[in-house]
């Protein structure tokens, strides 16, 4: 599994930051549980917090500028690629990956990626927070958005 060496986090202290979760409507039992467990952390921390959904994960760079630049302090990205018998998995995995990097370098925000790129449901499943999953990637997403923003906030004081 991939979460193995994942590193041990704590609850912080993200006061005062705003966050946008964004999220695909492809795929909604993972992608729910993804939203839980990215709101589960947001909530803990303290931060203010709002949750939108987008067709696909192809549109989440797009919807994640747009928070940016409307003063979000982080994007936390969620999404579910499944791979089909088509180039179609390697061209949206490409483009939402890309894509989402761009939008973080040149808002110079950071953006929590949680995009499940999978070979099947059951790896969705298993990553997705609900309770037999063994990882919860919408939670990682969601602290490493909240850790990020507070580190740039440092570095920028």
């Amino acid at each position: 599994m991939s979460g193995h060496g994942a590193p041990a986090t704590r609850p912080i202290d993200a006061t005062g930051l705003r966050v946008v979760v964004i999220a695909g409507l492809w795929h909604d039992v993972i992608t729910e549980g993804l939203i839980a467990g990215a709101e589960r952390v947001l909530e803990a921390s303290g931060a203010s917090w709002s949750t939108v959904r987008v067709p696909g994960s192809f549109e989440l760079p797009v919807a994640a500028k747009a928070a940016l630049d409307a003063g979000a302090d982080a994007v936390v990205a969620l999404g579910v690629i499944i791979r089909g018998g088509t180039p179609h998995f390697e061209f949206v995995s490409s483009a939402a990956t890309d894509g989402l990097t761009r939008v973080a370098l040149d808002a110079g925000k950071p953006v929590g990626f949680g995009v499940l790129t999978l070979d099947d449901e059951q790896q969705g499943l298993d990553r997705a927070g609900l309770p037999d999953s063994r990882e919860d990637k919408g939670a990682e997403a969601a602290d490493a958005a909240l850790r990020t923003a507070l580190l740039l906030r440092e570095l920028r004081a």
